[in-house]
């Protein structure tokens, strides 16, 4: 980031320059002494080349302090030779105090800088002696001369260090908005592996777990009933094509298969006709007129939380009789998934099918329940319309 004294450095050289050939010309055409005159002028021509040969990088490259304070030395004794040599040379000043201000620290620079002010009445007195208004006028002149580049040179330096510091920061916030942005992208990479583990495991996963047990049913049956081998030999094939359509739907990033080939409630139908065909348990299948609409984002969590809950009917409940119903609730629809089967301690559930399901509800406004015993399981899903 660059600060102010690097953006606006172009003025600092225009002043340098001007200041430069205006004295130099000043010098030439003032009618003294020629050895005098040539002198000022190599003075002043040496200080410009050292400034441009050498101070311009320690200023701008914040070099060490040694060759700092050398480089100050050298201005100071080049101007002490050229305002020696011939009093016009005075007008250097307007480039030499802010340089000595942008090279030193305040206090040294400060000094300094009244040691080169001071050089100017002391010059008039060495060349013209005392005649005239000599002190009356030049000491005043001096001493509010002195005030005027030292609160100058302040400034100049309480606007550099602002800027600085202003430049500091605004670096220090760069990093942190950059390290916000890789956080922001691992918790997306993070959020982003959370869903598709739950997509995962609320469709593929359970599709290739009916699969698994449909295939032990033929394996069972294929020498004892071959027509129920069939039957189950069919409902696998289905299943395994449900299955590549939910990938195939998950790598599209589109809506679940059964959404996108119908309603929700025709959905969640053919998940309850699906545990009734593999198991062989009865499934009564509920919905209330005129269900509100709950957007996609809805439907999906209901579709989950349905398959979900069946799948879990299917693998360990051990039920006799399985119920599923959509119906409206205060403003919200609710899903509601009960069975007659052996129960679980909802406390204790280990596994990710509670978890996820509670999560997707949370994520779209809903919230979930489960109550389970030796009678049975009731899970209920909410989502807001």
């Amino acid at each position: 980031m660059r600060d102010a004294w690097d953006r606006f450095n172009w003025l600092w050289e225009i002043l340098f320059a001007v200041a430069y050939l205006a004295t130099t010309v000043l010098v030439i055409l003032d009618e003294g002494d020629p050895v005098r005159t040539a002198v000022a002028v190599g003075a002043l021509t040496a200080l410009a080349l050292t400034y441009l040969l050498w101070g311009r990088r320690v200023v701008r490259d914040d070099g060490h302090l040694r060759q700092r304070w050398a480089l100050a030395l050298v201005v100071v004794a080049l101007v002490a030779v050229a305002m020696l040599a011939n009093t016009t040379t005075s007008f250097i000043l307007f480039m030499v105090c802010p340089l000595l201000f942008s090279t030193l620290e305040f206090r040294p620079a400060a000094v300094l800088t009244t040691a080169v002010i001071l050089m100017s009445p002391a010059s008039s007195i060495v060349n013209n002696g005392l005649r005239g208004p000599t002190l009356h006028i030049l000491l005043p002149m001096t001493a509010i001369l002195v005030v005027f580049g030292v609160l100058s040179g302040k400034f100049i330096l309480h606007v550099v260090e602002e800027s600085r510091g202003r430049a500091d920061l605004i670096t220090r916030l760069e990093e942190s908005q950059a390290e916000v942005a890789r956080l922001s992208r691992e918790a997306g990479t993070a959020a982003e592996r959370e869903r598709l583990a739950q997509e995962i495991h609320d469709t593929l996963a359970q599709g290739f777990t009916s699969i698994v047990t449909l295939a032990q049913a033929i394996e069972s049956e294929l020498d004892t009933d071959p027509a129920a081998a069939r039957r189950h030999a069919e409902l696998a094939a289905r299943t395994a094509r449900d299955n590549l359509a939910e990938a195939r739907a998950m790598v599209a990033a589109l809506a679940p298969a059964d959404l996108a080939a119908g309603s929700l409630v025709d959905a969640l139908r053919r998940q309850a006709d699906r545990l009734a065909d593999e198991t062989g348990v009865p499934v009564e299948y509920e919905v209330d007129d005129a269900l509100p609409a709950i957007g996609m984002a809805g439907e999906v969590v209901l579709l989950r939380g349905a398959q979900e809950a069946l799948n879990n009917v299917r693998r360990h409940a051990a039920a006799s009789a399985v119920s599923v119903r959509l119906s409206v609730v205060d403003g919200s629809v609710r899903l509601s998934v009960r069975d007659d089967g052996a129960g679980f301690d909802p406390d204790h559930a280990t596994g990710f099918g509670l978890r996820g399901m509670r999560s997707r509800a949370e994520q779209v406004g809903g919230r979930l329940s489960v109550r389970s015993g030796p009678r049975g399981t009731e899970l209920t899903l909410e989502v807001p319309a």
